[in-house]
């Protein structure tokens, strides 16, 4: 109580009614929980410093409080409101990070001696019995604050989902055309592109051939996989020089008929 005992001396001058003392306990109690109040009213203004103390006009109006606060990890935000009617005080708590509300009615004359407001030691009866109110029915816990923290995590990680496409295990990949580039494969028409030992006879090895026939500086004819097949096969997809058995039709003007189009030889001979 010795913080509160210092709060209660800065703005002792100030209190003019038994709601002031009490706005002022639950102010303290808000503070050890881990906030500093910002200011008064329900909107933020220019020059705003956070504060164990209470701001200047917080006691402007004995009907309405409104004191804001911001937790020591600038991870939540709270809006108080105290309303007077008639000998209670109808407190609400907003939290704006999870958007939860809390209220509590407060009998003022059970928990504050309007006879010896001036004096810190008598001013407060009950305060146990009214502490254990406000942490069960008013203030946020650590619960509540450990689940608001991963909720926020939550939300982040799957805002982040959302913006990297390839972590979402439900997306359907698109049939375009791939914007990679094709692999930087050697040019299929250089005499020793592949095979360097049997080909190269300068390779200092031994063995090998003089040339390749297959390639020895001149056009192959016939279709060449390793351009890529449009609609079928990116460009690179299959390496230069590597057998490549078409599974499919090649385009319009492959040369030569299509062996599909024949019947084999005896193919109305059941016994063939």
């Amino acid at each position: 109580m010795a913080g509160l005992e210092l709060l209660f001396n800065c703005v002792s001058n100030s209190i003019t009614c038994s709601q002031d003392a009490l706005i002022c306990f639950v102010h303290w109690e808000i503070v050890k929980g881990g906030y500093k109040c910002l200011g008064i009213g329900d909107d933020p203004k220019d020059g705003e410093k956070s504060s164990e103390l209470l701001p200047p006009g917080w006691n402007e109006s004995n009907e309405l409080y409104a004191l804001r606060y911001r937790s020591n990890d600038d991870r939540s935000n709270l809006l108080l409101k105290a309303f007077t009617v008639d000998s209670t005080l109808i407190f609400n708590l907003m939290d704006s990070t999870t958007e939860k509300v809390t209220d509590l009615t407060v009998n003022v004359s059970e928990y504050v001696d309007e006879a010896n407001m001036q004096t810190f030691e008598s001013v407060f009866k009950n305060t146990d019995e009214l502490t254990a109110k406000l942490k069960s029915s008013l203030l946020p816990t650590k619960k509540e604050e450990r689940q608001g923290k991963t909720e926020r995590k939550k939300d982040s990680e799957r805002s982040s989902n959302l913006r990297d496409p390839h972590r979402d295990p439900l997306l359907i990949p698109t049939r375009g055309p791939s914007n990679r580039q094709p692999p930087n494969w050697p040019d299929p028409m250089a005499p020793f592109a592949a095979g360097g030992a049997d080909l190269d006879p300068f390779g200092g090895r031994a063995g090998g051939m003089i040339v390749d026939p297959l390639r020895a500086g001149f056009p192959r004819s016939g279709f060449d996989p390793s351009s890529g097949i449009p609609g079928v096969l990116p460009p690179g997809a299959v390496p230069p020089g590597a057998r490549f058995d078409p599974f499919g039709p090649v385009g319009r003007h492959r040369p030569g008929p299509d062996p599909d189009h024949m019947p084999p030889p005896g193919y109305d001979d059941m016994f063939m």
